[in-house]
């Protein structure tokens, strides 16, 4: 309402800037104030016009929220699992520069000390909202420690970004589970040896399945594959709402489906570019160190806003 008011106030001042313009009883002088004051005023109330549509878009109740990430490596091979352990250190790096608190769910190293899977959470105001559209296919572009003749490799790692769910949000109910456990770094299967650490749940309505082995304790291992499966089962039910209710999203944008590619790190040419603002920059040193995220983040964020005014306004 007070943008509103404001934006009223504004409009008849403009008015009455109009009528002293084109008074030709008016000195000359005067005329010419008035017109410098119309254009800075006309400037003023299309930035209100903004803010008010701003003000009225509907909000996404999960932007609050934390968030878990969770990186895979692609194809590639082995490269492809360095690049992952790059990406994921790369998001430990922006949470603690946005001083948000990271912590490591679960890890599964490859043959050279990759990583094959890796997840974590984030917890920090407004993380989920920053971070939602990271989910998708990162293309890197580079010569491989593992190669020999200096040959350029494409590997890709899949990133999901998903808010954080509590119990209220999704209820767990236990008949719809299958728990097994298994020995940390084995192929899994029932067992009731008191050893076996590693937990996998399956929720059975839907197929998700959740693997945990990093902790020795097996119910630190299950806390934390119900904290995952939680975040999964609260996304696709989020997912299922918004393409209920609306095309919000931007085309352009994507929609966060983990199989788009959405953007390419060429070291070689050391440039980062995201497909879907189509932004290049050119300190790839610096995006790894979570130092210029940002150049993407609210670019795409910016263009979710535009967006969402241009079909609000329609």
């Amino acid at each position: 309402m007070e943008l509103i008011k404001e934006l009223r106030s504004k409009q008849e001042e403009i008015e009455d800037l109009k009528s002293l313009v084109t008074n030709a009883r008016e000195e000359k002088d005067m005329r010419e104030m008035a017109a410098e004051e119309l254009l800075e005023a006309v400037e003023v109330e299309k930035q209100l016009q903004h803010e008010l549509f701003r003000s009225l878009l509907p909000k996404d109740e999960a932007d609050e929220r934390d968030c878990i990430l969770e990186v895979r490596a692609g194809t590639g091979g082995e490269e492809a699992s360095l690049f992952a352990m790059d990406v994921f250190r790369m998001y430990e790096k922006y949470a603690q520069k946005n001083g948000w608190k990271f912590d490591v769910i679960d890890i599964m190293e490859s043959a050279v000390k990759g990583y094959k899977e890796a997840s974590g959470t984030i917890s920090g105001p407004g993380a989920f909202g920053k971070l939602k559209f990271e989910s998708g296919i990162h293309r890197v572009q580079r010569v491989p420690v593992t190669e020999k003749s200096g040959r350029v490799h494409t590997s890709a790692v899949s990133v999901a970004v998903l808010p954080q769910a509590d119990e209220v949000d999704v209820q767990l109910r236990n008949e719809d589970l299958r728990i097994d456990t298994y020995r940390s770094g084995g192929a899994g299967g029932q067992s009731v040896n008191t050893t076996d650490s590693a937990v996998r749940i399956t929720h059975v309505p839907t197929g998700t399945v959740v693997a945990i082995q990093d902790e020795r304790s097996q119910h630190m291992n299950k806390a934390k594959a119900l904290k995952v499966l939680r975040a999964r089962l609260y996304e696709i039910e989020r997912q299922r709402l918004h393409m209920d209710r609306s095309k919000l999203r931007s085309e352009q944008i994507g929609s966060g489906d983990r199989s788009e590619r959405i953007r390419t790190y060429n070291f070689p040419q050391g440039r980062v570019t995201d497909h879907r603002v189509g932004i290049t920059h050119h300190s790839i040193a610096d995006v790894m160190e979570g130092e210029n995220l940002d150049v993407f983040i609210d670019a795409l964020l910016l263009q979710e806003e535009m967006d969402a005014i241009a079909s609000f306004a329609a």
